[in-house]
């Protein structure tokens, strides 16, 4: 081929580039000519407090402080998101095209920022943040995504308002951020998007106004905010509120008069509750009301709102129960049983957490319980005596979902979730393999196995058992069974935005 017609080539493939470059340029100088309403006030100062970021934290705060569950994980989701897609413009983004940024002759001086950036001008970081945090909320909690993206678009067309981006890089950061927050879900799915079976339905009272209700609260659980809204939503509901010691007491005594025992606190007191509403033949109302709530999120409760309406409407599941027998001691869980170092290690966090706070201690438990000179547990299972460090008993199989800790889609499948960590001499090694290998039937450090029924034999005396945060001591046999379809409880049967 010629010199010329490689020049010509050349020409061609460039020319649609130059094309855009040229109608971008003049959609700046248009922009910067367009009089805009009310921005010059408002535009270059929002323009500012978005600034390393510094807007959106401080609404993932605000957004935070509603204090509802759906709030909570769309304000991290939203920091999540940001926080990607600025490491992308950081690292890769500014330094693959060096742009310029746009001349401010045409800008008029009272728009202009006192400041101005000194990095390239492709893409805008600006709006690649204010995208990724409008999209990761509004992925998890569409509400609040649509009140947070009037912001986030007005951040984004601040950068042509004040002259420091072109359109097009306007539009660049936009896609990344918004493409941050997809892949972010993609990593840690959002809860809405977890598909929760409508099935078994359960017949169950509705009551309208709450009559009929009695819910016993754990005042240790901080219940006090979601017990007010209940009493707000059924009036005629009966909330008895109680020390963690009074709890057991309180529930035999609601269960004799209701028609509906409710009950607000952790997994731990709604366990209890449980097995009350077990005993005396009663339908469940759940309301979270602890740290980690496991058995109403995976159900689908995340406040009062949807369990009111769950109530009123008569709306209801049959669920399992895992049932456990050791000796003359008999017990239930709703969500998970374990032997090994995990009960250990909520012996440690429930001796620092009145100290430090439930998460700091579950941390320092964990440390403290991985570091110490200790032996697996010997346990026989099916006639063999084997060494294990944990022993892990789900009611109804976890499943992982991207990085996220497991949750279970349906809690009525007739299964038991039995996972163990073989024993080795390296205990931390093995649970952290045993973590990172999530649902994998096999490796070097970690099985896993459904059943319905689980016998295990040769349990040394005084072997702590965990089951749904409560220990207990245990020794000899331990069986562990599932109770299918075990308990009705309130749930939307349909979902809720």
């Amino acid at each position: 081929m010629s010199p010329d017609v490689d020049l010509t080539v050349a020409k061609t493939v460039r020319s649609p580039l130059r094309t855009a470059l040229r109608l971008d340029a003049r959609l700046f100088e248009a922009a910067a000519g367009w009089h805009w309403p009310g921005a010059e006030r408002v535009l270059p100062r929002l323009s500012r407090s978005a600034n390393h970021g510094v807007l959106w934290f401080a609404a993932a705060a605000a957004i935070a402080a509603s204090r509802t569950p759906r709030a909570r994980r769309a304000a991290v989701r939203g920091v999540a998101s940001l926080s990607l897609a600025s490491l992308a413009i950081n690292t890769i983004g500014k330094r693959s095209v060096r742009r310029p940024r746009p001349v401010l002759d045409p800008v008029p001086l009272g728009r202009q920022l006192k400041r101005q950036p000194i990095t390239t001008s492709f893409p805008s970081g600006h709006a690649a943040s204010a995208a990724a945090f409008a999209c990761g909320v509004a992925l998890e909690s569409p509400a609040w995504g649509a009140a947070v993206a009037p912001v986030a678009f007005s951040v984004a067309m601040s950068r042509v308002y004040t002259g420091v981006h072109f359109p097009s890089d306007v539009l660049a950061g936009a896609a990344l951020g918004a493409g941050a927050a997809f892949l972010v879900r993609r990593l840690v799915p959002a809860r809405t998007r977890v598909v929760r079976p409508a099935r078994p339905r359960a017949d169950a009272p509705a009551l309208p106004e709450g009559d009929g209700l009695v819910v016993v609260a754990n005042r240790a659980s901080g219940t006090a905010d979601r017990v007010r809204a209940l009493r707000d939503a059924l009036p005629k509901a009966e909330i008895v509120e109680c020390a963690p010691e009074e709890v057991a007491d309180e529930l035999e005594k609601a269960a004799a008069r209701a028609r509906v025992l409710g009950v607000c606190g952790g997994d731990g007191t709604v366990n209890a509750a449980a097995a009350a509403a077990l005993r005396h033949g009663l339908p469940l109302a759940v309301l979270p009301g602890g740290t980690l709530n496991h058995f109403a999120y995976d159900l689908g409760v995340e406040d009062e709102r949807l369990l009111a309406r769950a109530v009123r409407n008569g709306e209801a599941v049959r669920v399992d129960a895992g049932r456990f027998v050791t000796g003359e001691t008999e017990g239930l869980f709703l969500n998970t049983l374990s032997l090994g170092v995990y009960p250990e290690l909520v012996r440690e966090r429930d001796r620092w957490s009145h100290r430090i706070g439930g998460w700091p201690a579950g941390v320092l438990g964990a440390l403290r319980v991985l570091r110490a000179d200790r032996h697996p547990l010997e346990v026989e299972v099916g006639g063999e005596r084997r060494p294990l460090w944990l022993l892990f008993v789900g009611n109804g199989v976890y499943h992982r979902m991207g990085l996220a800790p497991g949750r279970r889609t349906d809690l009525a499948d007739g299964l038991l979730d039995v996972r163990v960590v073989h024993g080795s001499r390296r205990p931390a090694l093995r649970l952290l393999a045993a973590a990172v290998a999530g649902p994998l039937t096999r490796s070097p450090a970690h099985a896993a196995v459904q059943v319905n029924r689980l016998r295990l034999t040769g349990v040394a005396p005084g072997t702590p058992l965990a089951y749904d945060g409560e220990v207990t001591a245990v020794s000899g046999e331990v069986a562990v069974e599932n109770l299918p379809e075990a308990l009705t409880v309130y749930r939307p049967l349909r979902s809720v935005r």
